[in-house]
């Protein structure tokens, strides 16, 4: 304490009774705790207040309070005036600071206490003990002056009005049947007046409850002081102080000890000790024991007593002692924090469109300020410290979480298309790959005008319907900057059995993924997608510029979906990336129409898609440069196949996109290109066949002359002189039908001239064995004429060898699309392919005319083309000019990318072309 000149002290008021002070020393020591002295008011003797189960002297509380209120907390001086040893105690004399008034004088003249003369007398039953003579304060005659003029006004303790000194005496209510339970029912969550009596240890405290002088034992609520005697180590080993338990008790004594305080009574716990908040004054305010030990160091947070307090008081305590521990203060001196693996975002914030809906917790927003297309146009934001359910993965067999598909709904309806605010708040590694960014993200409320400007962060929404819930996090772990936002409308879910946190059956919705199932599974639901022509859907997933994943209310399935007679480029090439893009703002996640025309072998729906403008989204990726139009034959079936082609010829003009390098010149030059009018008479091998010339000179004068002979009543040859050898031209009776035809002997028997031979038919491509009753001499004049069958094979494509994969089914597919449709088509000669002569012609041997085959019914299909996009062709790329028919190429593309027929499985080696043996077929015309 601080000392000044004839022994007098200075130190402030801690603790007061009636006649009795305990002073603090205004320097502490080096633990932060100043030196305490005891002081009797010398000379004074003030009624006994009642210890537990006794009764007040008459006036004690009324003498104790005086006291308390006069100097309490205020700086004094005093001096030690005389100590009696036998009870161990100190007399002096006690003056406030501010007014040099005697305190002994002030509680003498309001009557308050009697002055005891210094006579050798019993000091009472207080003391015990004798007073010896000449013990007194300096002032004494002050005092006895001040007792007389009191007891003559009648103040204080020498109140004369009939029983008053009855009703000065305090009705303590007994211990022996306090019920916490009852206390806590009556006055839960409301303010209480109390005065503490006495502190424990830092966070227990012992308090009068007013009216009724309740003695109470509060332990407060959400804290955790040290303890002042824990035993450490064995039983017999001296019980130990916790570090800073004294520096939190005198903490809390500072501010409550002997003062008026509110207390809020939250619980009792399982010892039945009642737990509640102190709220002690400070000016004109009131502050937090609680949280004041928290932040300070001095308390820590305890989860047991804290779910008893309200939300918002939990949260500031839990904030508390982030704080306490970043800053090591007292308790927290040698804390070390948990390793994390999250970091702070600064300043990225941005403002974009959701363009997907992962989860119920996880967006994909378009940057506004970066270009469309561009890999990081796109940023995928989790929302910051909240967890939803997962969706799972169907081609792993994941069905969705419980609410997961109601979270990523509520999401998908909210903020698909719409402006959003995002601040990005942190990150997070997570194993070996890419750190996740997390974020919070602001939508502007619906129905408000720009003026307003009212945003909701839409993880609190999520989290507010139940569908969500608050992470919670370690300490120093990076956080949402809303988090109590987020607690709070946690807690209103719970409160009302919202989503999750009902009580209610899960609700389940079955949905038949027809894209995870076999083709066969897919075209069962054609009938039921084509009857209903336009029906409603929403778009999944943007596989690739013209072909989605959607979702159909109505049948509750989801189907793989493409454009009819449209497709974007590959995802390697050139303005895919753009194209997905488009598509991905444009109508993912949104309400669409769609009509299906048809089912392709993959599973694939074709057909058309509207947006929710009733936009056909063909046309707007075509007018835009990013796809073709080729219509594959079903131009015709197409809805605005005809604005298809008004938009692609736009596109070209403008050379836009994929048609950047369109050279108008060349595509009007191919037009120009020999064309005939034929019917195929035959089909061969390797995507060989032979063609007959329709209206040609030539075929007329053959067949004119041919029918003049009367053939079909001729009879056998029977003469020695007719021996054919190979390559001469003959008459051959063909078997399917018996008619006669021109053939060239290709193999003759090297025996009897009676056994069998092998004839090519020169006027249909066909081949076969008769026996020589068969064969007929014939005229030199029309034997010399040319035969009318010429060789073909599909120009810039290559077709697979009856002996290699899928070359039966493209036998049979070619076969299908022109011999046996019986067709006239127009055959555009693009080449020709001297790879095969021989110098004895056969089937399948001589020069070849390479030619692009259109049926005259279509002008727009080839059957190149179909060859091509079902799989069972491949562009030949050896030959060189193919490669400015980007058509062409994106048909094979799309085969490949739905795996059909060769690629199947995957893409094919390349291979130098062989020359293979021809495989003979049945002679058929």
């Amino acid at each position: 304490m601080a000392s000044s000149t004839g022994g007098w002290l200075k130190g402030s008021v801690k603790v007061t009774s009636g006649d009795s002070l305990v002073i603090m020393g205004l320097n502490p020591d080096k633990t932060g705790i100043p030196p305490e002295k005891a002081i009797t008011l010398s000379s004074l003797m003030a009624p006994r207040l009642a210890r537990r189960g006794g009764v007040d002297e008459p006036f004690a509380w009324y003498s104790r309070e005086y006291l308390r209120q006069l100097c309490l907390g205020k700086e004094v001086v005093f001096k030690v005036d005389y100590v009696i040893k036998s009870i161990g105690r100190d007399f002096g004399s006690v003056f406030l600071a501010d007014s040099n008034d005697n305190i002994a004088t002030l509680v003498i003249s309001q009557g308050w206490a009697k002055v005891r003369e210094p006579l050798s007398q019993p000091m009472g039953p207080r003391h015990g003990q004798q007073e010896q003579k000449g013990e007194a304060s300096p002032y004494l005659a002050e005092l006895l002056r001040l007792e007389e003029k009191a007891k003559t006004e009648g103040v204080g303790c020498w109140c004369n009005v009939p029983g008053a000194a009855e009703e000065s005496i305090r009705c303590l209510p007994p211990n022996n049947n306090f019920d916490p339970m009852s206390l806590l029912a009556a006055n839960k969550g409301r303010p209480m007046e109390g005065l503490v009596e006495q502190v424990r240890d830092g966070s227990t405290v012992r308090v009068y409850l007013f009216p009724e002088f309740q003695f109470v034992q509060v332990f407060v609520a959400g804290t955790q002081a040290p303890s002042l005697a824990r035993s450490h180590g064995t039983p017999e080993t001296v019980p130990v102080a916790d570090p800073f338990a004294l520096e939190a008790k005198f903490f809390t004594e500072v501010r409550v000890l002997n003062r008026n305080v509110h207390i809020v009574l939250q619980g009792v716990d399982k010892y039945s000790n009642l737990v509640g908040s102190v709220y002690y004054p400070d000016g004109d305010s009131e502050k937090d024991l609680g949280l004041e030990l928290v932040e300070n160091g001095y308390a820590r947070y305890v989860e047991w007593s804290a779910k008893l307090m309200e939300e918002d008081a939990k949260k500031q305590l839990k904030a508390a002692e982030l704080e306490a521990k970043k800053s090591k203060s007292r308790i927290w001196t040698n804390y070390v924090s948990a390793a994390t693996n999250s970091k702070p975002i600064q300043d990225q914030n941005f403002t974009g469109k959701v363009v997907e809906v992962m989860s119920g917790d996880c967006i994909i927003v378009a940057d506004d300020s970066l270009t469309s297309g561009s890999p990081l146009a796109e940023r995928r934001v989790n929302l910051s410290s909240i967890w939803c359910p997962k969706m799972g993965n169907p081609r792993r067999d994941e069905k969705p979480a419980p609410y997961a598909r109601e979270a990523k709904e509520l999401l998908r309806t909210r903020l698909i298309g719409r402006q959003v605010n995002v601040q990005m708040e942190y990150s997070r590694k997570v194993g070996q790959g890419d750190a996740m960014e997390f974020g919070s993200v602001f939508v502007k409320a619906e129905g408000t005008d720009s003026s307003q400007q009212t945003w909701g962060n839409v993880a609190e929404l999520v989290v507010a319907r139940g569908f969500g819930t608050v992470v919670r996090h370690r300490d120093f772990e990076e956080r949402s900057r809303y988090y109590d936002a987020l607690l709070a409308a946690e807690s209103r879910a719970i409160a009302g059995k919202k989503g999750g946190h009902s009580s209610k059956e899960v609700p389940v919705m079955h949905i038949r993924d027809l894209t995870t199932e076999p083709a066969k599974k897919a075209s069962e639901f054609l009938p039921f997608l084509h009857r209903s022509r336009r029906i409603k859907a929403v778009v999944e997933y943007v596989l690739s510029g013209h072909r989605y994943k959607l979702f159909i209310p109505k049948e509750t399935c989801s189907i793989a979906f493409a454009f009819s007679g449209v497709r974007c480029p590959r995802r390697e090439e050139p303005f895919s990336d753009e194209a997905i893009a488009l598509m991905r703002r444009r109508i993912m996640q949104r309400e669409v129409e769609i009509e299906v025309e048809t089912v392709d072998k993959t599973g694939t729906f074709l057909g058309t898609l509207w947006d929710q403008s009733g936009t056909n989204m063909s046309i707007s990726l075509v007018e835009a440069g990013l796809a073709n139009y080729t219509p594959f034959g079903v131009g015709d079936r197409i809805p605005d196949g005809h604005l298809l082609e008004q938009a692609q010829k736009s596109a070209k003009k403008q050379k836009l996109k994929i048609w950047e390098n369109y050279d108008e010149g060349q595509e009007v030059s191919s037009k120009q290109k020999k064309v005939l009018n034929v019917v195929v008479t035959e089909i061969l091998d390797s995507g060989k066949f032979y063609v007959q010339t329709v209206e040609d000179q030539n075929t007329a004068s053959v067949q004119q002359q041919l029918a003049s002979l009367n053939l079909e009543e001729a009879d056998p040859v029977t003469g020695s002189d007719f021996k054919p050898t190979n390559g001469d031209i003959v008459l051959a009776q063909f078997s399917a039908d018996n008619s006669w035809n021109r053939a060239m002997i290709v193999n003759a028997p090297r025996g009897s001239p009676q056994d069998k031979y092998e004839v090519f038919y020169i006027d249909y491509g066909n081949q076969e064995v008769v026996p020589f009753s068969q064969l007929q001499p014939l005229d030199s004049s029309l034997a010399a004429a040319p035969g009318l069958a010429q060789l073909c094979s599909l120009a810039y494509v290559k077709v697979p060898s009856l002996k290699d994969d899928f070359g039966q089914e493209a036998v049979e597919y070619l076969s299908e699309q022109t011999w046996s449709s019986s067709k006239e088509f127009r055959a555009l000669i693009e080449g020709r392919d001297f790879s095969e002569g021989r110098v004895v012609k056969g089937q399948g041997t001589g020069p070849a005319l390479m030619v692009t085959l259109v049926a005259t019914d279509d002008d727009e299909t080839s059957v190149n083309a179909s060859m091509l996009r079902e799989g069972l062709a491949r562009l030949d790329k050896e030959k060189k000019f193919w490669k400015s028919l980007e058509n062409l190429r994106e048909l094979q593309n799309e085969a490949q990318t739905y795996r059909r027929g060769i690629w199947q499985d995957g893409d094919l080696d390349d291979h130098e072309d062989r020359a293979r043996p021809v495989t003979k077929t049945a002679g058929k015309r």
